[in-house]
């Protein structure tokens, strides 16, 4: 453990604030910031993927953030390998790696030092799979999924995630391998990290809820209509295509839908994201969580991650 990098990561599901504890957090311990978000990567996507601007940043180095256009595919093999990078040189700085997002793929294959072998894809194939969904729901794509790898569908149908049922079949459909055995193999070399990981969550669902909501009230206010027009205007991968923000609110630009509905489930869509969120992490034993209505105030939740950090890389 003594030869592992020490860095810390800040996970939780959208709205619960990340960006501002991890901002804070980075400035005690002269961290920086590599962001594990698979939508904030791409350029024009600002408003409905909370992307934090300059002042946010409080002059705090962030990486992996706002470089790529939207027309670019990205994967979680490139994301790893953008991330080690970025480690070694904030450790060579001598800084703290700071993971913050909400992206559990992302987090836990940097973190579980995943071996991919061949990130391969086939964009038309899940295509294909994202319109059978759109036409007939998860439950036939998840039969689909048990009927060559059994142990995935049970672990995925839960979760409800259509993105990584259709992953799933894809990987296998192009590999010949089920994602469950890719992921047994990719597990056999020891993670060069030590990580502290602080997981943010409320002891009450509504009250993330309801941040959820005054979120999307906050981002039609700062722009988000104009921005979701030009981004849909835009060409889209099949990665950046899945952003939520945007395709829910084309139905009102196309003037076949009120505004009124298509808000009502942008607030719907995202609070279900968060859901899933919380049950990708809570699967993580070694997350310490902060329950963030349990403190009266965020200088008591700071300080509460400041003595979680710090007894954490005493340990490691």
């Amino acid at each position: 453990m003594n030869n592992q990098i020490k860095l810390v990561s800040v996970v939780g599901p959208t709205a619960s604030g990340k960006t501002g504890l991890s901002v804070e957090l980075a400035k005690h311990f002269h961290g920086e910031i590599i962001s594990a978000d698979s939508m904030q990567i791409y350029q024009g996507m600002t408003i409905a993927t909370a992307k934090p601007d300059k002042a946010e940043q409080q002059g705090i180095a962030h990486h992996l953030m706002d470089f790529l256009p939207p027309d670019s595919t990205y994967s979680v093999a490139m994301f790893v390998e953008d991330a080690k990078r970025c480690i070694r040189e904030i450790t060579d700085r001598g800084n703290l790696p700071f993971i913050v997002g909400g992206t559990g793929l992302y987090v836990d294959s940097l973190l579980n030092n995943i071996q991919f072998s061949d990130d391969q894809r086939d964009e038309a194939l899940s295509e294909q799979l994202w319109a059978e969904y759109e036409q007939n729901g998860l439950e036939p794509l998840l039969e689909q999924l048990a009927s060559f790898d059994s142990d995935s569908a049970q672990r995925l149908a839960p979760e409800r995630n259509p993105k990584r049922v259709i992953r799933a079949i894809e990987f296998y459909l192009t590999t010949g391998i089920t994602i469950t055995e890719q992921n047994r193999r990719s597990r056999t070399q020891q993670s060069p990290y030590y990580a502290v990981k602080i997981g943010l969550n409320f002891s009450d669902r509504e009250k993330l809820y309801d941040r959820i909501n005054r979120r999307v009230d906050l981002m039609l206010e700062q722009g988000l209509i104009e921005e979701a027009k030009t981004v849909l205007s835009s060409s889209l991968s099949f990665t950046s295509v899945k952003a939520i923000g945007y395709k829910e609110l084309a139905p009102y630009i196309r003037g076949e839908a009120s505004l009124d509905d298509c808000v009502e489930k942008l607030k719907r869509e995202t609070r279900r994201y968060a859901k899933r969120q919380l049950t990708w992490f809570r699967r993580d034993k070694d997350i310490h969580w902060l329950y963030v209505d349990n403190y009266d105030s965020f200088e008591e939740l700071y300080n509460a991650a400041v003595n979680m950090i710090n007894k954490g890389l005493a340990y490691g």
